[in-house]
């Protein structure tokens, strides 16, 4: 990135990149571990604390900044206890195409031959979901190079 560039978009929710915005949000760990755990079924806080062995006042940061960016939305507990429980709205939902991606390209690229991992699974063939691939508007698979960025108003 340019120096002008880098002084002059500090902040990335101004960036015209959308890369850069959701990065804004969604682009560390601990964020994209809760919206994966919240699509494993996570609701409550001590089970996401539980499940990702962060500290409480981190947690509490990065679930407030997803319920503000419209992510999760806070609900009464679906027990009828006092609790709150996290859960993904429409917008949250949409992401589980980037997880999948992220998953997918960890599996491929990040594990030995034969190591233990785990493998996000079709409920309804039993079989792992086909790799995550861009489509053109045919239905062919198109690669990075087949692509340009084109700004838009």
């Amino acid at each position: 990135m340019s120096k002008a560039r880098s002084e002059t978009r500090l902040d990335p929710s101004e960036d015209p990149c959308p890369v850069a915005r959701s990065l804004g949000i969604i682009g560390d760990r601990w964020s994209m571990l809760i919206v994966r755990d919240a699509f494993d079924g996570v609701r409550r806080f001590g089970d996401f604390q539980r499940n990702l062995g962060m500290a409480r006042n981190i947690l509490t940061d990065r679930l407030q900044k997803l319920v503000d960016a419209g992510i999760l939305a806070t609900q009464p507990a679906s027990d009828g206890t006092a609790y709150l429980e996290y859960v993904l709205t429409s917008a949250g939902e949409r992401l589980f195409p980037v997880v999948v991606a992220l998953r997918q390209w960890g599996e491929s690229h990040l594990f030995a031959p034969g190591e233990w991992h785990s493998v996000l699974i079709d409920k309804r063939t039993g079989k792992p979901l086909p790799p995550m691939r861009p489509l053109a508007k045919d239905g062919t698979a198109i690669a990075a190079s087949a692509t340009e960025v084109k700004k838009v108003r």
